[in-house]
């Protein structure tokens, strides 16, 4: 029997190149991922291993912040441990990772231009937002949302559409996956959330006790960095729900 496959297509040979450098890092750095195997590899295209499964669900969320702690744990402790979040990192192989700030700075103001926020005060507020979150131990950020985690009929997790990492705090990636879940499917109870905060610190400090630092002050302000970061996405891609978050209780993780 064959093996099914998927093959996903690019503009361009460089575009290719690096997503297939970020699997082949993420792979070695972040082994508690699941990752397809890439089993060719186009001038303009990449050719995968094809899982069968279901796309991520609210009730994947506590198992999901698990393995996002674990991934970022041990991409931490094997190539991350010397990087700031808020710097551009290039490491050994040649792979670069953007810093946190910058690009995401782009993509406020760009939200501004496109209406998402409502005047420049709100930008201002945004940008200063970002600036107080880009501290502590770097992760990667991979867009962890529902539709790049495939859940399998036995229960496993695999981990999809890896083409760009850039740096982040830890919790960042963590926040993405609540703020597209709650786009999905609607409201998460703020018990639900911070079980799942709870989780992820307790796994990433398995590896280091320095990794668990981000309380749920901190979550909530990635949340606001998300929900002005996915506003042009709503009615898209699957998201068909407000950005309404039920409150937790600050500092219970």
């Amino acid at each position: 029997m064959s093996l099914r496959q998927f093959t996903k297509h690019y503009d361009t040979p460089h575009q290719v190149a690096s997503a297939a450098r970020h699997h082949t890092w993420l792979a070695e750095h972040a082994r508690p991922l699941r990752l397809p195997t890439l089993t060719a590899v186009g001038p303009t295209s990449l050719t995968y291993e094809w899982i069968d499964g279901r796309p991520a669900r609210t009730d994947d969320l506590l198992p999901l912040a698990k393995l996002l702690g674990d991934a970022h744990g041990a991409a931490w402790t094997t190539a991350l441990s010397s990087a700031s979040p808020n710097t551009p990192h290039r490491f050994r192989d040649g792979i670069a990772f953007s810093g946190y700030i910058g690009p995401r700075q782009i993509a406020l103001r760009r939200r501004l231009e496109q209406g998402y926020l409502p005047d420049r005060t709100a930008l201002n507020a945004m940008l200063t937002l970002l600036e107080q979150t880009a501290e502590g131990p770097a992760a990667f950020y991979k867009d962890s949302n529902p539709r790049n985690f495939i859940v399998t009929k036995a229960g496993d997790i695999h981990t999809v559409d890896t083409d760009d990492l850039t740096l982040a705090p830890m919790g960042y990636d963590l926040a993405k996956l609540i703020a597209t879940l709650v786009l999905t499917y609607g409201p998460l109870p703020g018990l639900a959330i911070d079980s799942a905060l709870r989780a992820y610190n307790q796994v990433a400090e398995h590896h280091d006790p320095r990794l668990s630092t981000t309380d749920r002050e901190r979550l909530d302000d990635f949340l606001a960095l998300h929900a002005v970061l996915t506003a042009p996405y709503g009615g898209r891609n699957g998201y068909r729900h407000s950005q309404t978050l039920q409150p937790g209780s600050r500092g219970s993780a």
